[in-house]
């Protein structure tokens, strides 16, 4: 594993990440978020800021229910 590689987080449409090499195009389906650094700062921020692991079909589709 090459430890000076550069990652860039993404999100798709049911916002879910990932991580992607940043010198990679973005495959289709998927869009930065804005950040990128090695892999542990991105698999941090992904950590901090995906808290509910579910779909957002899902959620919604929950939510719904709930009402």
């Amino acid at each position: 594993m090459d430890d000076n590689a550069r990652y860039q987080v993404l999100r798709n449409d049911e916002d879910q990440y990932s991580l992607w090499p940043a010198d990679l195009e973005v495959p289709e389906g998927w869009r930065p978020v804005g950040k990128e650094g090695t892999k542990d700062e991105c698999s941090a921020y992904v950590d901090e800021v995906w808290t509910d692991m579910r779909p957002r079909s899902l959620r919604e589709r929950m939510a719904d229910v709930a009402s």
